[in-house]
């Protein structure tokens, strides 16, 4: 079965083409060596596939006809993943929120609109500039 296909049917891809695009992009590898999508994936094959910052790993233990269904997937693969590939992912998570925090930098459209509202109603200005008075 093809690599792309076999993705795909393991449900590592939503679609085929996507799949395919991973493949031709170099995020693929199969037993150490880049794949090209049309490369045929044998049982006990490794395959590594960059997803999401992650390098998963997994060994082919049988090729599935078609797609196939979620509870399904444990019989067709291995996943080998180290649990410090999932951590470093969360450690991204957590230093991208601690440099920038949610909710700041440019206002959201609602943000500006209350802001204009706020501006343009003149009992609001006076009765701030009668409370700091």
């Amino acid at each position: 079965m093809r690599i792309d296909k076999y993705l795909w049917s393991t449900r590592y891809f939503k679609t085929r083409n996507i799949a395919s695009t991973a493949c031709k992009k170099g995020q693929v590898r199969i037993n150490e060596q880049v794949a090209k999508p049309s490369r045929e994936v044998y049982p006990m094959d490794k395959i590594i596939v960059r997803k999401d910052q992650i390098n998963l790993e997994l060994t082919v233990l049988d090729i599935p006809k078609s797609r196939v269904g979620a509870k399904l997937v444990p019989i067709y693969r291995t996943d080998t993943t180290p649990k410090e590939a999932f951590e470093h992912n969360e450690l991204l998570k957590q230093a991208k929120e601690h440099y920038r925090k949610q909710g700041t930098g440019r206002p959201t459209k609602k943000d500006r609109r209350d802001i204009e509202d706020y501006l343009d109603d003149p009992d609001s200005a006076s009765d701030d500039l009668k409370s700091i008075e």
